[in-house]
């Protein structure tokens, strides 16, 4: 199983617009997903329909429970998020190898899946680095602007960190820029200017209404408008992941 955090500790860039429409862009190709929610606002829970109904994130990392996922279809499952995921730092702060508690879990699911995404909260606490220290690579969606890229200067410190103590395999697997308008002058110097510094997608997910619309139907991208540039968009990340695990 590969398994790939959705990372970024600045809110609204499209984590979870990456993780749910990856997710089924790649159960789409014959992929067994597992997308598990690690935010306390549980978005990508909500816009699939996957309610926690006590069994949830939460449950998982107070061991109450193992991963136990909803089914969306046959080769796509979700993890959900409960809110109570808010005060799980505090409650967990005195457990020993607490860093390690999503590694362990995914464990024990690892062979029924092919990839499982996780999709972060717009933080570096202790799920975060839960989530880096049990993963192979991670995503870094990025929205073309200047601010945004400072954001990602002190993720990549994170990592370094966590590579360092806890989880020595794991990598950048790229930045991908979301939200792009070719029209803005600002959007094409920021993505340059990324390029130099880290692995960037080729893909780029240009903004569309769609993608914001999709999550109000409790769909993918793939399902709510098959023809919409978003369709188009993470169809074409989704063969590029594929080619880079080949």
């Amino acid at each position: 199983m590969k398994t790939i955090a959705i990372v970024n500790n600045k809110g609204g860039v499209s984590k979870t617009t990456t993780a749910v429409n990856l997710g089924a862009g790649l159960s789409r190709k014959g992929q067994k997903v597992l997308l598990v929610d690690l935010d306390g606002q549980a978005n990508l829970s909500q816009s699939l329909g996957a309610v926690s109904d006590g069994i949830d994130m939460y449950k998982v990392f107070k061991g109450d429970i193992g991963i136990t996922p909803h089914k969306i279809n046959e080769n796509l499952h979700v993890m959900p998020a409960s809110e109570l995921l808010a005060d799980l730092e505090l409650e967990l702060v005195s457990e020993f190898e607490r860093e390690r508690f999503l590694k362990n879990a995914l464990s024990e699911i690892e062979r029924e899946y092919d990839f499982a995404i996780i999709d972060c909260g717009p933080s570096k606490g202790l799920l975060t680095v839960n989530a880096l220290t049990a993963c192979d690579d991670i995503i870094i969606p990025l929205q073309s602007e200047y601010l945004a890229l400072q954001g990602v200067r002190s993720l990549t410190d994170l990592v370094f960190r966590v590579k360092k103590s806890l989880n020595p395999k794991v990598r950048i697997l790229g930045v991908l820029i979301t939200m792009y308008d070719k029209r803005k002058i600002l959007n094409k110097s920021i993505a340059a200017e990324i390029s130099q510094h880290y692995p960037v997608f080729e893909t780029i997910i240009r903004e569309n209404v769609s993608l914001a619309e999709a999550p109000t139907a409790k769909s993918d991208i793939f399902n709510y408008a098959p023809r919409s540039m978003g369709a188009k968009d993470y169809e074409n990340l989704t063969n590029e992941i594929l080619s880079k695990y080949e």
